[in-house]
């Protein structure tokens, strides 16, 4: 079981790859703040720029921008040192705008901490240290070397307070932004493990429960053959009575036999069951089928959501629901009915099982769903109903919720993609 989920935790160039997706965003945006500070100095403040050097190295951040962009829709992974590169070209680029406008005493030279903050994050400790040394390298040179630019005492406190800002909120924002990022893939990534877990114990569980029926049929044909033959010992000593208990002997060994039939092949069988397209109104419908006569079960399907077709193993969703409605059944008062209400919003329909019992408080609410917990009379239930009910709606790409509140009833919502 375990190899067959490896393949859907999140890994190192699944991070690689969501970091460099918003490092093109970033560029995009360093791109534009480029050009229009460019613009605005020039007409606002009426110096003198090199416009034709300034414009090839903007070109150039356009040209490889464009060309990462491209790349990076043709790669399944990115490697961490796709990333150095990337970074290191911003640097040179930065480098090259400082040369021409002033050097060192540019205060935009301040945009060389948002590479390193990037960095930091992104990055691990060798490629973060070597781009240090690249930006400090860089500034050093633009100290030696750099093309004066005349005026520019007059723009320098100006110039230090927007670039103080500019370097800020682009730190802020795309730390902000990968940072909730990745916690959301971190929130994935814990789900992902959570039903793997899941449907590991369920294959345990399916196997445990085909070894005791095998081990457990032979000593019922047994008793089931000792049964038949003494109910005809006493039919011909006329013993009315006991008849009827050498044949409810019989009747129990049989629906003892029919439970472990399924046992063999119910928890599992969602593993080995053909996928088959049944609409949403079928599916509910059949499994309402076999339920106990009360508290009585009120249908309710959408117009929508009647026709709506989901592509699932059959058999094994409409045990998962049936169970769940035998479970509000047993909450619910005799005289208050249960409600199964069916949607569809767009893709995706919703069924709603809600019972009318006394609710869960939160400290059952939080354990609900795990196996063997139950709050039912002993011989009632093992509490495996709901487990298993989970793990065969999110084996088949859907998702169970609780909602409950004491005195208040529960409500079970199930939604599943639709074809």
């Amino acid at each position: 079981m375990t190899g067959r989920f490896s393949g859907a935790f999140p890994t190192i160039p699944d991070r690689n790859r969501l970091n460099f997706s918003w490092l093109l965003k970033l560029r995009w945006a360093q791109i534009a703040g480029q050009a229009a500070t460019i613009l605005g100095v020039a007409w606002f403040f009426g110096m003198a720029l090199p416009f034709g050097p300034l414009a090839i190295i903007v070109a150039l951040g356009i040209l490889s921008n464009l060309v990462a962009a491209a790349w990076y829709k043709n790669q399944s992974a990115v490697a961490e040192w796709n990333l150095a590169v990337v970074m290191a070209m911003d640097v040179a680029l930065l480098t090259g705008l400082l040369y021409f406008t002033g050097g060192s005493h540019n205060p935009f030279s301040f945009l060389y901490l948002v590479q390193i903050a990037l960095a930091a994050v992104v990055l691990r400790a060798h490629w973060t240290w070597m781009l240090v040394a690249l930006s400090l390298g860089s500034f050093g040179v633009l100290v030696a070397v750099h093309q004066p630019l005349a005026g520019q005492e007059i723009l320098r406190d100006q110039g230090t307070w927007i670039a103080l800002g500019v370097a800020s909120a682009f730190i802020v924002h795309f730390l902000r932004r990968v940072t909730a990022a990745l916690a959301q893939r971190e929130r994935e990534l814990t789900e992902a493990r959570a039903r793997a877990a899941r449907q590991e114990r369920l294959a345990s569980l399916a196997t445990m429960a085909a070894g005791a029926a095998h081990e457990l049929s032979t000593p019922l044909g047994t008793i089931a053959l000792v049964a038949k033959e003494l109910e005809r010992s006493l039919m011909r000593n006329g013993d009315a009575s006991l008849i009827e208990d050498a044949q409810l002997i019989r009747n129990q060994v049989a629906r003892c036999r029919a439970i472990l039939d399924q046992m063999s092949g119910g928890p599992g069988e969602h593993l080995t069951e053909g996928m088959e397209a049944v609409t949403l109104a079928d599916l509910v419908r059949e499994s309402l089928i076999g339920i106990r006569p009360g508290p009585r079960v009120r249908l309710d399907v959408t117009p929508g959501a009647s026709t709506a077709t989901l592509y699932l193993p059959p058999r094994t969703v409409v045990q998962a629901l049936r169970s769940i409605v035998n479970n509000a059944q047993d909450a619910s008062p005799p005289d208050r009915e249960v409600l199964v209400a069916a949607t569809r919003t767009g893709a995706k329909v919703t069924i709603e099982i809600i019972d009318r019992g006394l609710g869960m408080s939160p400290e059952v609410l939080a354990r609900a769903g795990e196996p063997f917990f139950t709050t039912k009379e002993p011989g009632r239930g093992m509490g495996l109903g709901l487990f298993l009910a989970r793990a065969v709606i999110e084996s088949v790409s859907g998702s169970l919720r609780i909602d409950s509140q004491p005195g208040q009833g529960t409500c079970v919502t199930i939604s599943m993609p639709a074809t």
